[in-house]
């Protein structure tokens, strides 16, 4: 309505004459009722459908020390790790020696189970990831799910749900090539160790990062590689693979600065997995 003043009147209060409008949707506002924004005055409806400061909804909304979203279930991602490892496991009791022969990690050999020769390097690059989700025995199966459930419920609320995802595939997958590189190609091998291995780096990164008290962080880290050499039937390839490659990523993403975080973050992740295949690739080469 334009009375004969030639002022607008408010959107809300049609017998209030203004000369203010909302700086998003340009209707008339009173003062009664402008929010105040970075620049100029919003109404109430936009402030309800937006952040109030004219950016998206979820603007203002808090984020993890890597730029995720904060969740109200800090172990949301780590419980479907938890629950994948778990399906497997109870599909290697009932199916045998015979999925664990197919999923398995393996780096160039004939498999007279199977009767064919099997392998990474025989293009079954997939035995790279399925074996970090793959176990046998129950004491090896609980030990990683306890590490998982423990230490994934620091790192996951520091990273957020996507990040924290990435950090699990690329810390199983770096080592996982690790094993491949250095161990036997006829020497197989499963289990989420690599992952637990790549949670603890990423928590030495960021104990480090917020400034903690590192002795309880390097003790943990200290004892659980002495287990590693020194007990038997461990791949150390993999636990190393993984505690670097997690760390390499976390320092990524928890380094990477604000303004450039988004580029820096996911320049980091690529190199880590262009390292990892780049590996795969050459080590193909030599077994075969």
């Amino acid at each position: 309505m334009e009375p004969e003043s030639g002022l607008p009147r408010c959107y809300r209060h049609p017998d209030v004459e203004t000369g203010i409008r909302c700086t998003r949707c340009e209707k008339p506002i009173c003062p009664r009722c402008m929010v105040s924004a970075s620049v100029g005055f919003q109404c109430p409806d936009c402030v309800r459908s937006g952040s109030g400061t004219g950016h998206a909804p979820d603007a203002n909304q808090p984020r993890t020390l890597a730029g995720g979203r904060v969740a109200s279930d800090g172990r949301f991602v780590t419980k479907i790790l938890i629950a994948i490892n778990l399906a497997l496991f109870i599909a290697v009791q009932v199916a045998g020696d015979r999925l664990v022969d197919e999923l398995s990690l393996i780096g160039y050999a004939y498999n007279p189970v199977l009767g064919e020769v099997v392998g990474v390097a025989d293009g079954e690059w997939y035995r790279l990831v399925t074996s970090t989700v793959l176990h046998q025995e129950i004491p090896h199966f609980v030990f990683n799910m306890l590490g998982l459930w423990i230490i994934g419920g620091i790192v996951e609320p520091e990273l957020g749900r996507i990040r924290y995802a990435v950090l699990c595939l690329l810390s199983g997958l770096s080592g996982s090539v690790l094993a491949f590189l250095f161990a036997a190609p006829n020497q197989p091998s499963l289990g989420a160790s690599g992952v637990v291995f790549g949670l603890i780096g990423s928590w030495v990164v960021l104990a480090r990062r917020r400034r903690y008290d590192m002795r309880p962080v390097i003790l943990f880290t200290a004892l659980s590689l002495l287990l590693t050499f020194t007990r038997p039937g461990i791949s150390w390839e993999a636990h190393i693979g993984g505690l670097v490659g997690g760390a390499l990523v976390t320092y990524g993403l928890v380094h990477a600065p604000r303004k450039r975080r988004a580029l820096v973050q996911y320049t980091a992740c690529g190199l880590v997995l262009l390292l990892d295949l780049g590996t795969v690739v050459a080590r193909t080469a030599a077994l075969t």
